[in-house]
């Protein structure tokens, strides 16, 4: 009988002292999903996962593993195990003995730790360093048990907070397929907090954004990119960040800017009219800015002056300004253009987005 070990958030609140950390969070992990916790720094990511693990406990609101109330339960408990950013290995100890701690701690019998431990370092290729002890590794491999650390317990859930920040870039990116692929394999419902947007979406079934302490959005990649629920979100996610101008909607079914004047087509009147005033945000992502050199029979395109050039090989991105506004575009690595040209602009209606002033939602 295959037990199911979905994570249950009901209305979870943490404070310390005024500071509220997590405010009311409610979130749903189903069964060997992989669940990505984004935000920035002090967001309450990292104090949401250490409730889940029962190193802390919550004020209000309740937790579930497996369908089961764990707010009473300690830690050892939970059948959950946690990965650091710190790794939190034993530097006394070898890798082999840092790997077979947990089960020892279980009470497992010597033999069956032994083989245990060699499943999960052949698993993680790491077998060849069962002899060594940390400070003899690199960070990659310091990683890599502080994995098979978890692993070897075969728990119902992981938890991991930001594990890969300590690594290099290409490491980083290395260990970021690494890991997806054995989450994949082992089936383990797992719960990864990162400030890095970049691992959210290339590791996550399903990402769940958090600022502040309150729950943002949830859904998978492409949802929070392409849907996203409010101001924040669009400009949390994606690089470079959203462009926004703020506007006001006239009576002819405009958003006047006050650098431009842009035209809604009437099914985003509609929408736009929604809000809780004529008071808007319009915003439209570098990519989907349209940069074009004149403005022959094209209507509706806004003239904007060259500032800045960021090459990057693969792509240009231009930093245009627009009356008071930078609005960054992303051009093709041939684009040739020189600080000061004028070029023209478009926002094309099907990917750009409304969103409510007064409350930041999305209302397009």
């Amino acid at each position: 009988m295959v037990t199911l070990a979905g994570v249950l958030l009901k209305e979870v609140t943490k404070r310390f002292g005024d500071v509220v950390a997590v405010n009311s969070l409610s979130l749903e992990v189903r069964d060997k999903d992989f669940l990505v916790l984004l935000g920035p720094s002090g967001c309450g990511k990292t104090t949401a996962l250490r409730c889940i693990a029962g190193l802390e406990t919550p004020e209000e609101g309740e937790i579930y593993i497996g369908g089961r109330p764990v707010n009473d339960l300690d830690p050892k408990d939970r059948d959950v195990a946690m990965v650091f950013q710190s790794y939190a290995l034993y530097p006394h100890m070898t890798v082999f003995d840092n790997l077979a701690f947990p089960l020892e701690n279980m009470k497992v019998p010597k033999d069956e730790i032994k083989i245990k431990v060699r499943q999960v370092a052949e698993l993680l290729r790491i077998e060849m360093l069962l002899n060594r002890k940390p400070k003899q590794l690199s960070g990659g491999q310091r990683q890599r048990v502080a994995l098979g650390r978890a692993m070897v317990r075969d728990p119902r859930v992981f938890l991991m907070d930001e594990p890969l920040s300590n690594l290099d870039a290409k490491l980083r990116v290395y260990m970021r397929a690494e890991l997806k692929k054995l989450q994949k394999e082992l089936g383990v419902t797992t719960i990864y907090v990162t400030h890095d947007q970049v691992e959210a979406m290339t590791m996550g079934d399903k990402i769940a954004i958090l600022n502040e302490g309150v729950l943002q959005q949830t859904g998978t990649p492409d949802e929070i990119y392409f849907h996203p629920s409010n101001t924040f979100v669009a400009g949390f996610i994606g690089s470079p960040p959203t462009n926004f101008f703020d506007c006001h909607l006239t009576k002819e079914d405009t958003l006047d800017s006050g650098a431009f004047i842009y035209h809604l087509p009437k099914d985003l009147a509609k929408a736009a009219r929604e809000g809780t005033s004529d008071e808007l945000v319009l915003g439209v992502r570098p990519q989907d800015t349209i940069v074009y050199k004149d403005a022959k029979k094209k209507r509706g395109l806004i003239k904007a002056v060259l500032d800045v050039i960021e090459p990057l090989g693969d792509m240009i991105i231009l930093d245009l300004k627009v009356g008071d506004y930078l609005v960054k575009a992303v051009v093709s690595p041939d684009f040739k253009a020189e600080l000061g040209d004028e070029f023209w602009i478009a926002f094309p209606a099907k990917k750009t987005h409304i969103f409510d002033k007064k409350t930041g939602n999305c209302l397009v």
